[in-house]
């Protein structure tokens, strides 16, 4: 199961836990509102799986591929990792499906605030358009991931700031609406 949690400011490496003391757990509603979408899939058997299979039917997943992110296999390791902790937001909704492995997104909050989210394999998470996100690895320093998409894939990342977009726009008046 998925766990989430307000994030320290500490300058430490990246890939640990960053955990307030005391911790301050964030809920999969808490993340809900934020319009982070979780599920949990059998991904021993994600090719197979009619879950994922009716998931992608449903949302209109028409295109997926799978990378591995560890220094032997991801080309660029080093350069990925920076530029993937890069703040950011993108255009269309980010969905990851954790096939093995571990690792972190962090989202921000509506007071702008970091929440880290502890992935792992059989983990899906679906990030709306126009949140500012990160990603790193863990301690681990390894996880393969499914990314889908509708249609064809759009890598474009926008770094912060990029409040002008019309996704950012749409995204913070769903904050404000699901604060109501």
């Amino acid at each position: 199961m998925v766990e989430a949690w307000y994030m320290d400011e500490s300058q430490e490496d990246q890939r640990s836990p960053h955990r307030l003391r005391p911790n301050r757990a964030v809920s999969l509603e808490q993340l809900r509102r934020l319009g982070v979408v979780y599920r949990r899939l059998d991904a021993d058997n994600y090719e197979t799986d009619p879950c994922l299979k009716e998931i992608r039917r449903a949302e209109n997943y028409s295109w997926m591929d799978i990378i591995t992110i560890h220094k032997d296999k991801l080309p660029n390791y080093e350069e990925k990792i920076k530029t993937f902790y890069e703040e950011h937001l993108h255009l269309d909704d980010e969905i990851r499906y954790i096939l093995d492995g571990s690792g972190y997104f962090d989202v921000r909050d509506k007071d702008d605030k970091w929440i880290r989210i502890s992935m792992e394999k059989g983990d899906m998470i679906t990030l709306p358009a126009g949140i500012y996100h990160r990603f790193t690895l863990d301690e681990n320093n390894y996880v393969k991931a499914m990314r889908l998409f509708v249609g064809e894939p759009v890598w474009t990342a926008y770094n912060r700031p990029a409040d002008d977009f019309p996704a950012r726009k749409q995204y913070m008046k769903f904050l404000t609406e699901a604060a109501q």
